[in-house]
């Protein structure tokens, strides 16, 4: 059993010397300053921020239950948890279409 962080989104541990950062479940620009955070790689955070927008993220998709349900975020789950803990990349598929 390890003693290491868990990433909130994919589920793997998150070695000391990988990229992570802490994610506002509401965003701070929709209400979140001060409000709950989880830990998460760098690579997961940017998926999500790639994938979804801030109105989004607000709404729809605040608990990590929530945002492992988007289909876009379920299949680069499927395709990171495939990688080490460390591995690092660019975000996969490109930016979210805006309307």
């Amino acid at each position: 059993m390890s003693d290491l962080p868990t990433c909130a989104l994919c589920g793997r541990v998150i070695p000391p010397d990988v990229p992570q950062s802490l994610h506002h479940l509401i965003p701070k620009l929709k209400g979140g300053k001060g409000g709950p955070t989880v830990l998460l790689h760098h690579i997961c955070h940017k998926e999500i921020h790639a994938a979804l927008s801030e109105a989004e993220l607000a709404r729809l998709y605040n608990t990590p239950e929530a945002l492992r349900s988007h289909p876009r975020l379920g299949k680069f789950i499927d395709w990171v948890r495939k990688r080490p803990p460390g591995f690092l990349s660019r975000t996969p598929g490109g930016q979210r279409k805006r309307p």
